[in-house]
């Protein structure tokens, strides 16, 4: 019984999502393989090959992968699968991406947002905005899963010692290509992988206000800043800063809700962490029921003030 892992890398480097799943590959037994799909990515391999647990890192270099698309990492993955019992994916976009693909293909069910190992054939994800949780059992012969990357801790970066392999890359697909992109640039952390997240919702009122009292927080604490549904669909805040079911999952070690009422869908996003602090003035809010700290209070008048006392 052996474990492939499609890493998620910008071909320099691993990302953390990856370290995530790497820990729940390991709790599905066997040995752990690692697929570093890139162009020019001897790094990104080299990096995967220092994760502690990590048995082999498989190598395919070609230009076709230079930036992750779906169709030809499809391709890659479905050419080694049936070595694997377990093909995981980390819960990204990237991975969202291509796990449908891979599991279509073999014609085996895919299991979404795992967020518990059971056993090899056993696991727990969340359904119902993550308001229930239910625990599936596959008898499919290779098991397809995207991994909720909260659900686990890192695996360790270094102290590892994989073997590595280069493998024949497989053939650019020819059904997509790369045009370009824009990237938000962020001078604060960003928000899946943020020790502190500060979030404001519908409450706010308007652009101007979010800036004005949520910033000066997010600058006194270093932290990364999110916003409700609400606030995104309301033009408050960016798409990138949504928190919840439809936006990014967080884990924070503290997360701090000003304004947000805490419907189910954002409660799905950050419920996970470590320490939930939560600003309202209706001490009814639903956000209260998960919150460790509340402070029922005008998030006008608390937060500044806040801010003043750090």
């Amino acid at each position: 019984m052996t474990t492939l892992i499609i890493a998620e890398h910008d071909n320099a480097s691993v990302k953390g999502a990856t370290l995530n799943t790497v820990t729940a590959a390991l709790q599905c037994g066997g040995d752990v393989h690692i697929l570093i799909a890139g162009s020019n990515a001897g790094a990104a391999a080299a990096a995967a090959a220092q994760i502690a647990g990590v048995a082999k890192v498989l190598h395919a270099d070609a230009p076709g992968f230079a930036h992750g698309l779906a169709e030809n990492v499809t391709a890659q993955v479905l050419a080694l699968a049936s070595g694997y019992s377990h093909i995981l994916f980390p819960a990204t976009a990237s991975g969202k991406n291509v796990a449908p693909r891979v599991a279509a293909k073999l014609d085996v069910g895919q299991i979404s947002d795992v967020t518990k190992v059971i056993s090899a054939d056993t696991f727990e994800r969340p359904i119902y905005a993550g308001n229930a949780i239910a625990t599936v059992q596959s008898l499919d012969a290779t098991k397809v899963l995207t991994v909720r990357t909260t659900g686990f801790d890192p695996a360790a970066s270094t102290g590892g010692s994989a073997s590595m392999e280069v493998l024949t890359a497989a053939a650019d697909a020819g059904k997509s290509s790369f045009l370009g992109s824009e990237i938000a640039k962020n001078d604060r952390p960003e928000l899946t992988a943020a020790k502190i997240i500060v979030s404001g919702g519908r409450a706010l009122g308007s652009a101007e206000k979010f800036n004005e009292v949520m910033v000066p927080l997010a600058d006194k604490l270093g932290a990364a800043l999110g916003a409700s549904r609400a606030a995104v669909d309301a033009g408050y805040a960016p798409n990138d800063w949504q928190v919840g079911q439809t936006g990014k999952i967080v884990a924070p070690q503290l997360y701090i809700a000003a304004g947000i009422s805490g419907a189910i869908q954002h409660l799905a996003g950050m419920k996970d962490s470590k320490v939930i602090v939560a600003i309202n003035k209706d001490e009814e809010a639903p956000i209260f029921s998960v919150a460790d700290y509340g402070l029922v209070a005008d998030l006008f008048v608390a937060v500044p003030e806040l801010v003043k006392a750090l």
